[in-house]
């Protein structure tokens, strides 16, 4: 293996390790043993398991913050919403380990950031989205920031339940957050759908 492969292995075996057994869990020595290689071979890449899981978590971050990021495209408000919301699933969905990791708490978060630092770059993105929005529909554009905090934080919490439960089906799931967040509980449809999957903008 060349090196760049090597440190892309023992990655791949971390990010697996970490998602099964948590950071305290997870040991160099139990690292090194799945990659069939010495523990030094670990310290020489990564300088040992605080370096190695930095790494993977930085690594996780920026995959799901991409992801919602270019989700959220172009589009009819409510669109935008199932947007954000199927991008979070979708990563739960093809990335379980990588979210398990993101969700679990480590000595090391405050240094390589934390979920809740992720859901606050997220959320940026939708305060920028939802400000155009409210003025464009004559709403103070002040409150962006509160509802973009609301909304991802509803969508977040939902979505670590769904990495447990992982029913009912990721698209239900995303129609019935769209539902109440832009129905509200008191106009709440009583068979939601997805409507960009019908693309019908309204």
């Amino acid at each position: 293996m060349t090196g760049k492969e090597r440190r892309q292995q023992l990655l791949d075996v971390a990010r697996a390790l970490f998602a099964e057994k948590g950071f305290d869990g997870a040991s160099i020595e139990e690292i090194a043993h799945r990659a069939e290689v010495s523990k030094p071979v670990v310290y020489e890449h990564f300088g040992g398991k605080e370096g190695i899981y930095a790494v993977v978590v930085d690594r996780e971050m920026q995959t799901l913050l991409d992801r919602v990021v270019s989700a959220l495209s172009a589009g009819h408000p409510r669109e935008l919403l199932e947007q954000a919301a199927c991008a979070l699933l979708d990563y739960i969905d093809n990335s379980t380990d990588g979210f398990r990791i993101l969700v679990r708490d480590s000595p090391v978060a405050s240094t390589t950031g934390t979920f809740s630092g992720l859901l606050n770059d997220i959320a940026s993105q939708v305060e920028h989205i939802f400000g155009l929005q409210f003025s464009a529909r004559g709403y103070d554009p002040e409150l962006a920031p509160l509802y973009s905090q609301a909304l991802v934080g509803m969508v977040a919490l939902t979505a670590q339940w769904w990495l447990e439960v992982h029913r009912p089906g990721r698209d239900e799931v995303a129609a019935h957050l769209v539902n109440l967040a832009w129905n509200g509980l008191s106009h709440l449809e009583h068979d939601p759908r997805l409507r960009s999957r019908d693309h019908d903008p309204e």
